[in-house]
């Protein structure tokens, strides 16, 4: 499951630089009036790989705990 979390948080980090690098190309190209719209998604990944980063630093800490839960019933 860790390997999954870590794909997918630098996917979506992956996918917002891609998307910025295109948008800004496309810009230049056909102009910013036409694109301006697309940075948008641009901002939702980098939303979707903050909050993935955030989940995961969060289920590793109530692991943590449930770990102290189980070993302080078994003592």
């Amino acid at each position: 499951m860790q390997l999954y979390n870590k794909i997918m948080q630098y996917f979506w980090l992956a996918a917002a630089i891609i998307i910025f690098v295109l948008t800004t190309y496309m810009s230049i190209v056909e102009g910013l009036n036409k694109w301006v719209f697309y940075y948008v998604f641009v901002v939702i990944a980098l939303l979707m790989f903050f909050m993935k980063k955030w989940m995961v630093k969060r289920m590793e800490k109530h692991m943590k705990f449930l770990e102290e839960q189980q070993n302080r019933q078994e003592n």
